[in-house]
């Protein structure tokens, strides 16, 4: 079924195909997962299908359902227990064998767990999550609370202690790398904050993408969301194959699920590539890899460590030669350190129709040594909140940089009044960011007309909880910055006239010898001055700046700009847009505040034209209904006839 694995590559006969995923690139350079450990948790695989019986590993499975260590799954008449079957067929089934489809990581060793056949407990979660952490590398989940909108859970005491033995003491200390599927309760308006799973620190939590690049029906957006994939979209619209119960194959895999699983695979080629990466350093190599591309959503925005992200997407679609690349050169960062930005326990009011706003100004914990957070990866924020209807409520967080994170959305189906209690809400999209400064949290609460508006919510408390690092996770400060500072520091306090023939005998100094230290990441092959983006000789991604204010390298362009990939230059977009496609008036894709994008001319206009409306929450021009239109023709009419009749 090669020809239809429209995700992984192009073919001859296949017009509609995305290979984005840099799959096939990434096995030229002689990565297949080959030596890694790759277990499914959900209900079994079939062990004995084709083209998983020479990859399947007995060490990596085990059944928690009817403990014994037979993960098959149970058959009935509806083949309910297909799911981990076809997970399995996507990481690792065998190449080159005639059967179904060619799995991503071929060469990896594949187990199952089969823990979903039956009640799902903690102790059932904790058993799964636990199983032979130092043989295992990678625990592939595409399952969570329910995705019906109005659910609030996450993992157990069990589970958690589970995960967090995962981490420190998994692969040897190098820690488990659990894959979680992001949701899909999209029709439902579930948001994936609401699970507990994804939301979790310890998982890589991935999205899909139609093929076209679109928003799939299923989708749940929330700021946890490190990355996407390809899936399937609307009935019409291609899915996935691959393995299927019964010795079978299936072109009809669907949902989240599908992402999870490729995300696995590829992270098994990042592995072979790097047996010594650990879990954080995986996190790092795929938001420092993953790209927008075409993926069309209206919230991509840059952060301040210049990275575009989304909610929809998180830093966007997987790139498997990218991460292979990387993952060979790759120096493990530096130690994670965790500071309590703060915690306040001011009890607030939470009116209907009005915003809570309360801000905290933190150092960092820049006084602990320990604790210090200057580079932020995870932030997270705990909060204690009754309400009498949870789902009428918004909650959002600006960093110290600007980047604003939508923590949690409306859920129209959630009429739950149990409010949150010590509820953590985590956001990636602060990533690379410095943390030190002032943090908002914003609370929104828009009443539901089953509610009577009167009765109001309360926040008791909330805390922030910045995770990160004291040093740039990738470049260390190299010795000859730290001269150029402590030289810049003492000719400060020289003498004017012995400043000046100090200044003059390190320019000479500075001619002669070459910057050898490492070069900033998105510096191209030309080399470096210094360690900074604005030191580099040439860029990889894009020059952001000119000669008069100063050029830096950045990995994509800010809002205003768009990619000139021939110059690999951000220049400007037309006035109005906040990104684009070109310089010109019609090249927009959205708009700055103020504006609204007019979709059938792609401008940005302040006034939308006749027969357009304008959507103040999407800050578009929607076209009017046709019979609106008609209305309009008829009123003109009648306007020239009293016209005429005047005359």
């Amino acid at each position: 079924m090669w020809s239809k694995m429209w995700y992984m590559h192009c073919g001859d006969k296949n017009n509609h195909c995305r290979s984005e995923m840099n799959i096939p690139a990434a096995w030229q350079r002689g990565y297949t997962g080959k030596n890694v450990v790759v277990t499914i948790l959900d209900d079994g695989i079939e062990t004995s299908h084709p083209d998983l019986v020479q990859n399947y590993d007995p060490q990596a499975s085990y059944d928690v359902n009817d403990n014994d260590c037979d993960p098959s799954p149970r058959y009935d008449a509806s083949n309910e227990n297909k799911h981990g079957t076809r997970c399995a067929g996507q990481v690792a089934a065998k190449a080159n064998n005639s059967n179904c489809i060619v799995g991503i990581a071929y060469n990896a060793r594949i187990g199952g767990v089969r823990m979903l056949d039956g009640d799902v407990t903690d102790v059932v979660e904790a058993k799964s999550l636990g199983i032979r952490p130092d043989y295992i590398d990678i625990y592939s989940a595409s399952w969570g609370p329910d995705d019906d909108g109005k659910t609030v859970d996450g993992p157990g005491e069990l589970a958690k202690q589970a995960f967090e033995y995962g981490i420190k003491k998994g692969r040897k200390g190098l820690g488990s790398i659990f894959v979680w599927a992001s949701g899909n309760g999209g029709r439902e308006g579930d948001y994936c904050s609401c699970d507990g799973y994804t939301n979790s620190i310890y998982t890589i939590s991935i999205s899909s993408s139609t093929d076209s690049g679109l928003k799939p029906w299923y989708l749940e957006e929330c700021a946890s969301t490190l990355a996407t994939t390809y899936s399937s979209g609307a009935f019409y619209e291609q899915k996935i194959v691959t393995t299927d119960l019964r010795h079978g194959c299936t072109e009809g895999h669907t949902g989240t699920s599908v992402s999870a699983p490729i995300v696995t695979g590829i992270i098994a080629l990042a592995l072979e590539a790097n047996p010594s990466l650990t879990w954080r350093d995986v996190q790092h190599l795929i938001v420092k890899t993953s790209r927008p591309l075409h993926l069309k959503a209206n919230d991509w925005k840059t952060n301040g460590a210049g990275c575009k992200v989304s909610h929809l997407y998180g830093y966007g679609l997987v790139n498997a030669e990218a991460i292979v690349m990387e993952a060979k050169k790759w120096k493990t960062a530096p130690t994670q350190h965790v500071c309590i930005g703060s915690s306040d326990r001011t009890p607030r009011d939470i009116h209907a129709d009005q915003t809570v706003r309360t801000t905290t100004v933190t150092n960092a914990c820049a006084n602990h040594y320990d604790q210090r957070v200057v580079y932020l990866e995870h932030v997270i924020v705990r909060v204690s909140i009754e309400h009498p209807r949870r789902g009428d409520l918004q909650i959002n967080l600006t960093s110290p940089s600007g980047t604003e994170s939508q923590l949690l959305a409306r859920r129209v189906f959630d009429i739950s009044n149990e409010g949150f209690k010590n509820w953590e809400f985590m956001t990636v999209h602060c990533w690379g960011e410095k943390a030190e400064g002032e943090w908002t949290l914003t609370i929104q609460d828009t009443p539901s007309h089953m509610r009577n508006p009167e009765r109001r919510g309360k926040l008791k408390e909330w805390s922030l909880i910045l995770y990160g690092t004291a040093e740039h996770p990738y470049n260390t400060t190299s010795s000859h910055h730290s001269q150029s500072r402590m030289l810049e520091m003492s000719t400060s306090k020289m003498e004017p006239s012995k400043a000046a023939v100090f200044q003059s005998q390190m320019e000479m100094v500075e001619e002669e010898e070459e910057y050898a230290g490492p070069c900033h990441p998105e510096c191209g092959n030309k080399g470096c001055d210094g360690p900074n983006a604005d030191q580099c000789l040439n860029c990889i991604h894009y020059s952001l700046g000119s000669v008069k204010t100063g050029r830096v390298c950045v990995s994509s362009c800010p809002s205003g700009y768009f990619g000139d990939n021939a110059s690999r230059r951000c220049r400007r977009c037309q006035k109005g847009c906040e990104t684009c496609t070109g310089r010109g008036r019609n090249q927009c894709t959205s708009c700055r505040r103020g504006f609204f994008h007019h979709q059938e001319t792609h401008a940005c206009v302040v006034l939308c034209p006749d027969g357009f409306y304008a959507d103040e929450s999407q800050k578009l021009c929607l076209e009017c209904h046709q019979s609106c239109k008609n209305v309009l023709v008829i009123q003109i009419n009648i306007f020239y006839a009293r016209m005429d009749s005047a005359r």
